[in-house]
C-alpha cells in the first residue's frame, strides 16, 4: 500500500506557499503553484512511473482560484485523493476536479473575511500607529505577526486536510461552515469600518460667511458639530460605492484621489 511521505507533504506545502502567486494568470489565476504543489507528491505516489505524474500534472492544470493560507486544505484534500487513487480506489479525474472547485469558493469566502478583510487590516492599523514617528518597528511588526500567524496556520491546515480527506468536506461546506462565514463577515466589517474610523482623516480648510471684517463660520468645525467626522466617512463610502457598484480597481481609486486631493488644496476647499 502507498502512503506519503511527511517530506513529500511538506514539500508540496512549501512549494505552495512559496508560489501560489508566482505564475499567477487572469486565465488560470493559481492553477500552476497549485500543478507546481502537486510534483512532489506525484513522484512520491508513482516513482517509476513517469507517464502517471505526467497526467497528475495535466489533472491538476486547471483553473484554480482561492485564499490562499485558509485554502491550503484543499491541497492537504487532493493529496489524500491522490492517495487513495494510487492504492486503488475509483477516483477520476472529474472527482478530484468538482472537489477542488467546490472547496475553493467556500474557503475563499472564509478567508478572504478572515485574512485580507481583518487581520491584515488590524495589523497594519497597529502598525501604522508604531510608525507614525517614522520608525521601522511598524513594518517589522507586520512582517513577523503576519508570517507568525498565517505560516503554522496554512500548514496546520495543510496537513489536517492530508488526515481527513474527504471527510472534510462536510465540515468546510455544510451548514456550520456558512454561519462561520457569515459571522467572520461581519466582524471583518467592524474591523475595517474601526481602521477606516481611526485613520481616515480630512478637515474642510474654508469657512462660510466671512465678509466685511466678519469671521465667518468655519465649516469643518460645523459640520463636526453636527455630525463627527462626516467628511472622512463620506469619503470611506465614495471608495466603496465606487469599487463595488463601479467595478473600480484600487489603482485606479488612489488616482482618483490623489486628482481630488490637488484640486481641493488648489482652491482651498482641504
Amino acid at each position: 500500500m502507498k502512503k506519503l511521505s511527511k517530506k513529500a507533504l511538506k514539500e508540496s506545502w512549501i512549494r505552495w506557499e512559496a508560489g501560489y502567486l508566482v505564475d499567477m494568470t487572469y486565465q488560470w489565476e493559481m492553477a500552476f503553484g497549485f500543478c507546481d504543489s502537486m510534483i512532489p507528491i506525484l513522484k512520491d505516489l508513482y516513482p517509476n512511473n513517469p507517464q502517471e505524474v505526467q497526467k497528475g500534472l495535466k489533472r491538476h492544470s486547471g483553473f484554480y482560484c482561492t485564499e490562499p493560507q485558509i485554502g491550503s486544505i484543499i491541497g492537504g484534500v487532493v493529496c489524500g485523493l491522490e492517495e487513495e487513487r494510487a492504492n486503488g480506489v475509483e477516483i477520476d479525474d472529474d472527482t478530484i476536479n468538482s472537489i477542488k472547485v467546490g472547496l475553493m469558493g467556500p474557503l475563499a469566502g472564509i478567508g478572504d473575511a478572515m485574512v485580507p478583510g481583518m487581520l491584515i487590516p488590524l495589523l497594519l492599523s497597529i502598525a501604522v500607529g508604531i510608525s507614525r514617528d517614522g520608525s521601522i518597528i511598524g513594518p517589522l511588526f507586520y512582517i513577523i505577526a503576519y508570517l507568525g500567524a498565517m505560516v503554522p496556520i496554512s500548514y496546520t491546515l495543510f496537513m489536517k486536510g492530508y488526515t481527513l480527506g474527504t471527510k472534510s468536506i462536510d465540515i468546510l461546506i455544510g451548514e456550520t461552515a456558512q454561519k462561520v462565514r457569515k459571522a467572520i463577515n461581519v466582524l471583518g466589517a467592524i474591523v475595517v469600518g474601526g481602521v477606516g474610523a481611526s485613520y481616515v482623516s480630512l478637515n474642510l480648510n474654508f469657512t462660510i460667511g466671512a465678509a466685511n471684517g466678519s469671521k465667518g463660520i468655519v465649516a469643518n468645525e460645523m459640520v463636526n458639530t453636527i455630525f463627527p467626522n462626516l467628511v472622512p466617512l463620506l469619503v470611506i463610502l465614495l471608495s466603496w460605492w465606487l469599487m463595488s457598484k463601479k467595478n473600480i480597481s484600487s489603482l485606479k481609486m488612489i488616482l482618483v484621489f490623489l486628482i481630488i486631493a490637488l484640486a481641493g488644496v488648489a482652491i482651498g476647499i482641504f
